[in-house]
């Protein structure tokens, strides 16, 4: 509603998956908005496909998972800009105008690492269910997303401990008292 709004005479086309969008979509289209969470394929895994289907299109990637690190990802794999949801509507409908103009929107990399990097809530009740040793499938079940958004939830918590693998996290865990 908003897009409608405030980028008045622009026609959307809306896709749950890659697959959809990329089989679905006209081949003249001025901007792709890629959000990360996508069914299927991730969005992040997805910009090279995108990009190599409408090369002249850019695309702004459009998430809630704006960490420095995702945003860096998202650029490195060909996205012209990145925005997150969480920005008031007029900041995203200027960044789209801004990619539309050949700009890229993307805020840089947060380089202050002073604060103490903690585990969202999401990921702690992705913790706890790694701790009763459940699979990713099962988690993604149980909490209601996509497989490869619980994949992405556990590589983040692999890389807030500094561990290799799940069971490393689990004992991490388990040593700090996140988990009993």
């Amino acid at each position: 509603m908003v897009l409608d709004r405030d980028i008045p005479g622009s026609v959307f086309f809306e896709a749950s998956s890659l697959e959809e969008a990329l089989s679905d979509t006209p081949n003249d289209i001025d901007v792709v908005l890629l959000d990360i969470h996508l069914n299927g394929q991730s969005g992040l895994d997805g910009i090279t496909l995108v990009n190599h289907q409408w090369p002249l299109v850019p695309v702004l990637v459009l998430s809630a998972q704006d960490e420095s690190e995702t945003v860096s990802l998202a650029l490195t794999r060909g996205a012209a800009g990145f925005v997150s949801k969480a920005e008031a509507p007029k900041n995203i409908v200027g960044a789209i105008n801004r990619v539309l103009r050949g700009e890229f929107s993307a805020r840089p990399p947060a380089t202050n690492n002073t604060a103490p990097q903690r585990l969202t809530p999401r990921q702690c009740e992705v913790l706890n269910l790694l701790h009763q040793g459940l699979s990713n499938k099962l988690i993604a079940r149980q909490l209601s997303l996509s497989e490869n958004t619980v994949r992405r939830h556990v590589q983040d918590i692999l890389e807030f401990f500094g561990v290799a693998n799940r069971s490393e996290a689990v004992f991490a865990a388990r040593r700090r008292g996140l988990v009993s």
